[in-house]
């Protein structure tokens, strides 16, 4: 079997839909149940890659049938959920910060192959942060949304230099400047409360008001998110076939909801 990995940098605000809730927010995203991690579901990835192979009367083209599988055939091509890797918050300075954490940065370590330094967070570090130099205020401190954070210490040798390959995006190849390590529990609550909330109504073109029930808000990932996923297939020749289809598309992919409002457009690579 044959791996490789794939990462998705959010261009534009993403919604991939849990359903209703019960909670302050109508349609939240899919997270994770134990972090509250978002993440992007592998079914939703594999329709959105198999949509590419189809033909102009929206049948399966045979390469399409090879990879994604047919009713009565399994694909070759084997698509796990996508992760969060990186984080966008508002900063005080730099205009805003990627922030990653250990448990992030260990699962991609493991996932991906990849040698990096993680740096590591003690009983009480969880309010300290290890930062690129270029956000310190006075050599000792960060400012991420409303919070003032001690810095612990500079990032790990060669960490951010890692990581800034996995985008070919402009945007993503700020990392080394922008690049914030925090704890576990300061990412959970930052990717858990500084996700976008937007407000949408349906307008009754009759009375000129909000139709009845047409009133909703709707989270999104920000732009400017880095995810990764795990592909496998039983021979390399499948993800040349993948990789020649993606680069038709210009390495972008829209995932999710509302892509004609915009929402759910990923730069992609295929590594």
């Amino acid at each position: 079997m044959k791996t490789k990995l794939l990462t998705l940098f959010t261009r534009t605000p993403l919604h991939v839909g849990a359903g209703a809730s019960v909670g302050a927010v109508d349609q939240p995203i899919v997270r994770e149940r134990h972090t509250r991690f978002p993440v992007i579901p592998g079914s939703s990835l594999k329709g959105v890659l198999a949509d590419l192979f189809l033909d102009e009367s929206r049948k399966q083209t045979p390469d399409g049938a090879t990879l994604f599988g047919t009713v009565d055939k399994a694909g070759s091509l084997l698509i796990g959920e996508s992760k969060l890797l990186a984080f966008p918050v508002r900063s005080a300075k730099g205009g805003f910060t990627w922030i990653a954490c250990p448990t992030a940065l260990n699962r991609f370590k493991r996932d991906a192959g990849y040698a990096i330094a993680v740096p590591a967070f003690g009983d009480n570090d969880a309010n300290r942060v290890y930062a690129s130099e270029s956000l310190l205020f006075d050599g000792s401190k960060v400012v991420l949304e409303e919070y003032p954070l001690s810095v612990a210490g500079p990032l790990p040798d060669g960490l951010a230099d890692s990581l800034v390959g996995l985008s070919d995006d402009e945007v993503w190849k700020e990392l080394p400047s922008k690049l914030a390590v925090v704890s576990d529990e300061l990412f959970q609550y930052f990717v858990e409360n500084a996700c976008e909330i937007a407000q949408h109504n349906r307008i009754d073109d009759e009375s000129g008001t909000v139709s009845d029930g047409a009133l909703f808000n709707q989270e999104n990932v920000p732009s400017e998110a880095m995810f990764y996923g795990v592909l496998h297939a039983k021979d390399s020749a499948d993800f040349e076939t993948l990789r020649s289809k993606l680069n038709d598309q210009k390495d972008l992919l829209q995932i999710g909801a509302d892509s004609t409002t915009g929402l759910g457009w990923c730069s992609v690579k295929l590594h």
